[in-house]
């Protein structure tokens, strides 16, 4: 006999309940809250990457663009939820998840984001964060200490100070790169004599007011896209964010950087901000840091560090000095929701003087007084969650010796994955790690041998065809749903500088072993088999 479907209804007493705190453990919420917690637990221990479900068929179950007559009870929507969202969701904490920079999270950090939700701190002012604005202050001080390494007077005097500001927590590293180039715009053109500033009066009166021709930003071709979404934000344009050619390891060529700021200046183009990169997206370098602040310290611009990624590596005493020159930097971006495995929304920028984001200061009447210690003062963001609780806490309970074992054991896997890459004879090792990724492709011994003879012409049809099934092996291998790897298009130089389709890794999760790396390889090499086309088409050309 079919169970008759329980029907809900919006009254005051109902509302009200959903809005009061469960009690008892063994109340309908408690219940509740055991089984969603249950299941999660059972979902993270699963090492399926992702269901076999097709996008298209997930699509509709979220269809409709109503917002519903009818209220549902919880358990009966935590079980849609269950059924429809959670089973299909991608398994980022999976040891053979190697794709992205997304990782395996900490155990503790579930409880602690519980607790951190459920106070529902507002980090924009003093009066809806308490407690949490003096840490989150405190967690940019250790951030600013672990980069810049200043003395403890240094941090006494700055730290909590209401006019100043080590830096500031973010959604991620795009608001973190913003942030820091909008207080080189503001600083660079400031208010002088008539001129009431840039913020105040425009970007066009104040390049009038300066006379500069136009505003550039210098970064390397390994650049991460969000400098270009800085640039049009900022209203300097992204034709103006000026990509400098790498040498064969990744990394910016400096004299190619001092060339064109010398061609710029002759033009009347002033330099606003050189970029360095420390730990590209796309292969994990890290550019001349110390080369590239001379050469900004000498035509006197603002130096930012994005180290979205790689800036995590300064807790490893042994990998430290591969970021080598970043404490000279003007500004440094770290996402700690990287390699520092805190849950996603914690970028961080971090700014060498405290007294560089007067620059971007905004005051209200109703928040953000003057005077006050409101973060939102000094912020892009408005209202913000108290991320920085769970960075103070994975900073206090893993400690910087043990994210060292983190970073070490990350870069040294990767290491250990490039070896066996290159021992194997159906695949080319692209770029070797620096950090802890890398990028490879299939390619059998022969075709390997038929590319070391130089023929740019046959070269080209070769890359195409790897390309092509670099493609259909790493979709085949995202659709089986047991691992995933993922692709992009680089420059290669001993092709000539074309660009070739390869697999991408990051090796960051702690979980991930070396029989799992291993056990990759070969599922690439099962489903390179079963191409119907390139891969016999390539063969038979490597005759």
């Amino acid at each position: 006999m079919r169970a008759t479907k329980r029907i809900a209804e919006a009254t005051q007493e109902s509302l009200h309940r959903i809005f009061t705190i469960a009690e008892a453990p063994d109340s309908t919420l408690g219940r509740l809250e055991q089984e969603m917690s249950q299941n999660l637990v059972g979902f993270l221990n699963n090492h399926i990457v992702a269901s076999k479900n097709a996008l298209s068929d997930i699509e509709k179950d979220f269809v409709n663009p109503h917002i519903p007559e009818q209220p549902e009870f919880v358990s009966d929507h935590m079980h849609h939820l269950l059924d429809k969202l959670v089973a299909q969701s991608v398994h980022t904490s999976s040891p053979s998840f190697i794709g992205h920079m997304t990782s395996a999270l900490p155990a503790f950090i579930l409880p602690l984001s519980k607790l951190m939700v459920g106070l529902n701190q507002n980090l924009v002012k003093v009066e809806t964060s308490k407690a949490f604005t003096p840490l989150e202050r405190q967690v940019i001080g250790m951030m600013h200490n672990l980069i810049y390494q200043q003395d403890d007077d240094f941090y006494k005097s700055w730290m909590h100070s209401a006019q100043h500001s080590l830096g500031t927590f973010c959604s991620g590293g795009t608001v973190a790169n913003i942030t820091a180039l909008w207080v080189a715009r503001n600083k660079l053109l400031q208010a002088d004599g008539d001129f009431r500033g840039v913020a105040r009066e425009g970007l066009h009166r104040a390049m009038r007011h300066y006379g500069y021709q136009d505003l550039a930003i210098l970064v390397s071709e390994r650049g991460h896209y969000s400098l270009k979404k800085s640039a049009d934000i900022l209203g300097i344009g992204q034709e103006n964010v000026i990509a400098i050619a790498t040498d064969e390891n990744n990394k910016i060529d400096c004299q190619k950087l001092a060339e064109k700021c010398q061609q710029l200046s002759a033009k009347n183009i002033k330099v606003l901000a050189i970029v360095g990169v420390a730990g590209t997206t796309e292969t994990g370098n890290v550019d001349p840091l110390d080369k590239m602040a001379v050469i900004a310290q000498k035509i006197q611009c603002h130096f930012h560090v994005d180290a979205a990624w790689g800036g995590a590596t300064l807790l490893s005493n042994k990998y430290r000095p591969l970021l080598k020159g970043i404490e000279q930097a003007d500004s440094v971006t770290i996402d700690a929701h990287k390699q520092m495995y805190v849950p996603m929304g914690a970028g961080i920028v971090i700014f060498k003087d405290p007294g560089s984001v007067s620059a971007i200061e905004h005051h209200a009447e109703y928040i953000l007084r003057k005077g006050s210690k409101d973060l939102g003062s000094h912020t892009l963001e408005g209202s913000r969650p108290g991320m920085a609780m769970l960075v103070y806490a994975s900073l206090h309970i893993i400690s910087r010796p043990g994210y060292e074992m983190l970073i070490n054991q990350a870069i040294e896997k990767a290491e250990y994955f490039a070896e066996i890459i290159n021992q194997h004879d159906s695949f080319e090792l692209i770029t070797r790690p620096e950090l802890c990724l890398l990028t490879y492709r299939y390619a059998p011994k022969s075709v390997q041998a038929l590319l070391a003879r130089n023929d740019n012409d046959a070269n080209k049809s070769v890359n195409l065809l790897l390309g092509q099934l670099t493609k259909f092996i790493q979709k085949r291998q995202r659709e089986d749903g047991r691992s995933f790897v993922s692709r992009t298009r680089i420059e290669v130089g001993k092709y000539g500088g074309e660009k070739v389709i390869v697999f991408r890794v990051v090796l960051a999760n702690p979980l991930t072993t070396k029989e799992i790396l291993q056990d990759i390889l070969e599922q690439q090499c099962q489903l390179a088999l079963e191409s119907e086309n390139f891969l016999p088409e390539l063969l038979q050309i490597a005759k």
